[in-house]
């Protein structure tokens, strides 16, 4: 009696552990950065920042060139003016310099804020259509498959461009 409850236990783990090991979960992959790459509205975005970052280009290479300018005058007219004179054209040209290196910071830094603006709900756009396609698709997991070593199982990408309309 002790050995056909063993036994009958013992079937009973074995069965256990096939239908856990039939039990996978379904995974998918997609591509975000090639479906972020082609959405349009991505591309009119990359565009607007582009034109922003032509205007401060514009304005910094202004700035630079007026600085060299004033600091060629100067060294041509260092040796016939006084000292005084020499001095304030210094912190002239030091003042002009730190309002060069702080448009430039300041730039950059409302460029990455711009960027992050227009990125975030567009990715949350994405993650959002790639949650309803892998759910209506029965997928339990959906991984980027940019960071994938391998990735030979069902990619959805061109599903989620559908549903995203592109």
């Amino acid at each position: 009696m002790k050995q056909i409850k063993t036994l009958l236990i013992a079937a009973l783990l074995i069965l256990g552990a096939s239908n856990t090991m039939n039990a996978q979960a379904k995974v998918a992959h997609v591509d975000v950065s090639e479906i972020m790459s082609k959405m349009p509205a991505m591309l009119d975005a990359q565009n607007q920042l582009q034109k922003l970052s032509g205007t401060y280009d514009a304005e910094y290479k202004k700035m630079v060139d007026e600085y060299q300018t004033k600091i060629k005058k100067y060294e041509t007219e260092s040796t016939t003016v006084t000292e005084a004179v020499n001095t304030d054209r210094s912190k002239e040209v030091q003042d002009m310099q730190k309002r060069i290196v702080d448009y430039r910071d300041n730039a950059q830094k409302e460029l990455q804020q711009k960027e992050s603006d227009i990125v975030k709900p567009l990715m949350e756009k994405v993650k959002a259509s790639i949650q309803k396609v892998g759910k209506a698709k029965g997928f339990q997991y959906v991984l980027d498959g940019s960071s994938l070593i391998l990735a030979d199982g069902p990619n959805i990408t061109a599903d989620v461009k559908k549903d995203l309309g592109f």
